[in-house]
């Protein structure tokens, strides 16, 4: 758990600074941050490779999970970037950080845990929250909002894949296939409409995927080394260094309810944690 915790606290500082660059890069299509947020990790995850003598690409019986997570982890980023693009730093990663009830729900689903009664009204508190940081209503916010929560979705798809994938694949292995998969998805569309952003925004650009790379290392070395719904809490740490990324580079300030709905969250996430101990020992 001290290594897991220690590779959380990099993950949550390196994915809210690529929050800001991707919000800095805002003359790029959503596409072309997708790419360039994966390319950097793929360079890591290949020289690493490299350097390790083996091949990321060798046969396995696992492949169509690791391609299943990388589709996952895909899908988790695209919504988070439409996200980014419209609503707060603070209230994207808040929407995105309802994963861990995903990861508690798949979990019971893919993983064999069991399933605690308590658990009902922490995801209700959790939607709860959502809700009060979404605010439906009839307007341009409503989208980016239900896209944000999507992300959520996929993100805690995936990061259960990966304590799935824990003794079938290492981390790099993992890492490559999921970087892999999203640079290949989205270079056609890069080409077919290439981005021409300043030189601040390319900077920003490429920001984007050095941070990203910090973020999935550490989130990926942090689920390999603890349970799935033991870990899963302390992504919540993305969440500060969002709001402080964000007040300070953006001059953002959540609103009252969204900030009420983040304590609501947050209380569910660390309820959560606390229910599950029995669970998290069989993962």
């Amino acid at each position: 758990m001290g290594r897991a915790m220690a590779w959380m606290v990099l993950s949550g500082a390196s994915f809210a600074l690529m929050g800001a660059m991707v919000k800095y890069a805002t003359d790029a299509p959503v596409t072309a941050k997708v790419f360039f947020r994966n390319l950097v990790t793929l360079g890591i995850t290949s020289l690493a490779a490299w350097r390790g003598g083996y091949n990321p690409l060798a046969p396995t019986p696992h492949r169509g999970l690791l391609l299943l997570r990388a589709l996952c982890g895909l899908g988790g980023v695209l919504f988070y970037f439409v996200a980014l693009g419209r609503l707060t730093l603070a209230d994207a990663s808040l929407l995105n950080k309802t994963s861990p009830f995903f990861v508690v729900l798949f979990a019971v689903l893919i993983l064999g845990e069991p399933f605690r009664r308590g658990m009902v009204p922490v995801l209700l508190t959790a939607f709860a929250g959502a809700l009060l940081i979404i605010k439906p209503g009839f307007n341009y916010q409503l989208l980016p909002a239900l896209a944000g929560l999507a992300s959520g979705v996929f993100a805690g798809l995936a990061y259960t894949l990966v304590r799935k994938l824990k003794g079938r694949a290492e981390p790099n292995v993992i890492i490559f296939h999921f970087s892999l998969v999203s640079t290949l998805a989205t270079l056609p569309f890069l080409i077919a409409a290439p981005p021409h952003p300043d030189r601040a925004q390319w900077l920003a650009l490429i920001g984007t995927g050095v941070f990203a790379a910090g973020g999935q290392y550490g989130l990926t070395f942090a689920y390999h080394h603890a349970p799935a719904s033991r870990i899963s809490i302390f992504t919540y740490l993305h969440v500060l260094f969002a709001v402080a990324v964000g007040l300070v580079l953006f001059g953002e300030r959540p609103d009252i309810w969204s900030i009420l709905g983040g304590v609501l969250i947050i209380a569910a996430g660390v309820a959560t944690h606390r229910l599950r101990p029995l669970a998290a020992g069989k993962a």
